[in-house]
């Protein structure tokens, strides 16, 4: 499984990347995309604004039919993401947010995050 961000399901808009087509060009067998209620929160609250940000929160939502919600106890949703990052089933997460990216790094996850324009790479731990 893999956790996504808010930031990661905005991407599409902010950054013109192809989300799925991108982590699944770099995982050949990616699973199940994991993202926390405080995520699904979090956009309902950016999409109610105006602006491009408001945009791609709405896009962000779209995408959520793709993906398995889960609870957390944590609500903000950095911490749900962290939180969710430290299942046994999970891989991987996406975000580009360099403070949440650091906290997963220094819990052993692999981070996927922008490289170049609107291409994906992976941080090892």
């Amino acid at each position: 499984m893999i956790v996504l961000d808010t930031n990661a399901l905005m991407m599409p808009v902010e950054s013109e990347v192809r989300l799925f087509e991108e982590v699944e060009r770099l995982l050949t067998a990616p699973g199940e995309y994991l993202v926390p209620e405080a995520v699904r929160d979090e956009l309902d609250k950016l999409a109610d604004g105006a602006g491009t940000e408001a945009t791609a929160a709405a896009v962000g939502r779209d995408l959520l039919d793709r993906c398995t919600l889960a609870e957390t106890e944590a609500d903000y949703a950095d911490d749900a993401v962290v939180e969710l990052a430290h299942r046994d089933d999970v891989t991987h997460a996406v975000t580009n947010d360099n403070p949440l990216k650091r906290r997963l790094l220094d819990a052993g996850i692999p981070v996927i995050s922008l490289r170049g324009r609107n291409k994906l790479g992976i941080t090892q731990p």
